[in-house]
């Protein structure tokens, strides 16, 4: 069996990658981030779930992107509350974080000799975040056959697999439930209370309600 690293965040959509990388025959490495975001409490689900969700190894990489700041999750902002806005990129979008994630993935995966990745980026039911689109996917998987040692000396390709780009929420979910994900187990919030209650106000709230309202099943998930 090969093995494929995994971007793990312990939401929605990275547990239900996990599961998918996993049914399509790769052993999973789960690859977690403490950026200073201030959804920690997602860390905690990814290191309680990883392991249940048959992860051969769980890498938590401590990343401080309070020090750069420029985005709700990681500096003294406001997550709105009002909904997703059309055609905006919000607060919320974390100054090139899924590059320097991709990154880390990348160097694990050489180290590894992997040479898959899943990243559990959506380009319909999201928030308009620039890097997490099919083009730039693209860019960055030809990046990184060009700047690796096994990928220059012909020991493979890496390929950088986003098995719910074009899915919605709802078929997301649908998916994850058919390959016996537990959602309760996941978290999504953006800006949890005190207690780990999801708010069920922000952008990422707002979508995984959507989702599980247009599936036809009930979120498993506490909110505030």
């Amino acid at each position: 069996m090969k093995k494929a690293v995994i971007l793990y965040s312990g939401g929605l959509d990275s547990t239900t990658c996990l599961a998918l990388a996993r049914h399509e025959g790769f052993v999973p490495y789960a690859l977690s981030f403490a950026y200073g975001q201030r959804h920690g409490i997602e860390l905690d689900k990814a290191r309680d779930y990883a392991p249940r969700m048959g992860a051969a190894d769980h890498l938590v990489v401590e990343v401080d992107m309070r020090r750069i700041g420029g985005s709700a999750l990681t500096a003294d902002l406001d997550v709105p509350k009002s909904g997703v806005e059309e055609g905006a990129i919000p607060v919320t979008y974390v100054p090139a974080r899924n590059t320097v994630f991709l990154s880390f993935a990348l160097g694990w995966a050489e180290v590894l000799g992997a040479f898959d990745i899943y990243i559990g980026v959506n380009a319909l039911d999201y928030s308009g975040y620039p890097d997490c689109r099919p083009e730039y996917i693209a860019a960055f998987e030809g990046m990184a056959n060009l700047a690796t040692r096994a990928a220059v000396e012909g020991q493979g390709r890496y390929r950088i697999h986003t098995p719910l780009i074009d899915l919605s929420k709802a078929d997301i979910i649908r998916r994850g439930l058919e390959l016996g994900v537990d959602y309760a187990l996941t978290h999504s919030c953006y800006d949890p209370t005190p207690a780990g209650l999801a708010c069920g106000r922000c952008d990422s709230c707002r979508l995984r309600l959507k989702g599980f309202a247009e599936a036809g099943v009930p979120d498993p998930l506490a909110y505030a």
